[in-house]
């Protein structure tokens, strides 16, 4: 098929919540600058050219919110999906509302709002190509694999470790059989490309950027705003 016929769909993820942030809201609602990180985040998928349609997956509580912030900065056609307890479960929830005409999915953090078109477009041609990938940068620091009383047990080779990073982007027939596999066996994985794995296809890893962090304590937000300005 033809690479300009390929229909690409992205699931945010924004049915977290404020805890690790401290705050009194969901963190994808805090402001970054001149809007709110959600905001920031659905527009590097709403102006790409390779993405079709956005499914967001929220928190039932925040969808007046969700709303509103669409409606502020003209988003169109952006379908909201009630998540689930657990990432995995909201994710499974918006895939039900895709149809089968979907030929890439490509999964994205809410709160991951600095992820740029590049990225975007080499995780869906990568995707094409070899059926599921993940963004992610090589580890800085060495990595120390530990047991239940905290005595190190393992040193990996840091050259083989990176830090996995969204959006994780697959073919669509592959993650959806991948998803449901999972809930018929009540697996519950780390991400989405861990499911991939468990079930024997090969992900490929592609650089992302060290400024594609996820917003997650108030230091990270403070780190978010001085890259913003």
């Amino acid at each position: 098929m033809n690479n300009n016929m390929i229909n690409a769909d992205v699931i945010i993820l924004a049915a977290g919540s404020g805890k690790r942030m401290m705050a009194d809201k969901n963190k994808i609602l805090l402001d970054l600058g001149d809007r709110p990180i959600i905001a920031h985040t659905i527009a590097k998928f709403y102006n790409h050219p390779r993405v079709r349609k956005i499914i967001l997956a929220i928190r039932e509580e925040d969808r007046v919110q969700i709303d509103s912030i669409i409606d502020a900065y003209g988003f169109e056609d952006i379908v909201m999906v009630i998540g689930g307890a657990e990432r995995q479960y909201s994710i499974y929830n918006c895939m039900g509302v895709l149809s089968d005409d979907t030929h890439i999915l490509l999964i994205h953090d809410g709160a991951r709002p600095f992820v740029d078109e590049d990225t975007i477009t080499r995780s869906i041609l990568e995707t094409i190509e070899c059926g599921a990938t993940c963004v992610g940068v090589p580890s800085k620091d060495t990595v120390k694999i530990v047991d239940q009383e905290g005595l190190v047990i393992d040193t990996p080779d840091r050259s083989q470790v990176w830090c996995a990073q969204t959006p994780q982007t697959f073919s669509f027939d592959l993650i959806r059989e991948a998803h449901t596999r999972a809930r018929q066996e009540s697996f519950l994985g780390t991400d989405d490309a861990s499911l991939v794995e468990r079930y024997g296809h090969k992900v490929k890893m592609i650089m992302g950027s060290y400024m594609n962090n996820k917003i997650t304590t108030p230091e990270d937000i403070k780190q978010a705003r001085y890259i913003l300005d």
